[in-house]
């Protein structure tokens, strides 16, 4: 395992450890998610570099899109949240009294 491979698996692996176990705020859960994908990204960019070829892959680019939609997604959802609850804080919300 490279140095790189190390890197990207230990970025994912810690954005994953702070998604379980710092779920205060939400905005705490959204930066996870952000760096959860941002090492995805990070990661299918790279990938053609290291197998040495020169076709083009639009993965990259879908998955920076869904990375902005899941974006936008989130933070609509946390102003709703603030605007309704009055704080972002998860354990205020529940799913049962949409």
């Amino acid at each position: 395992m490279t140095l790189l491979h190390l890197s990207f698996y230990s970025a994912f692996s810690l954005s994953c450890l702070g998604l379980a176990f710092h779920r205060n705020h939400l905005v705490s859960a959204l930066l996870c998610l952000e760096s959860m994908m941002l090492s995805l990204y990070m990661a299918l960019s790279l990938w053609p570099v290291e197998n040495q070829t020169t076709s083009f892959s639009i993965t990259p680019v879908l998955m920076l899109a869904f990375s902005a939609c899941e974006a936008g997604t989130g933070l609509a959802m946390l102003v709703a949240s603030t605007r309704t609850h009055g704080s972002d804080q998860m354990h205020n919300l529940n799913l049962l009294q949409c």
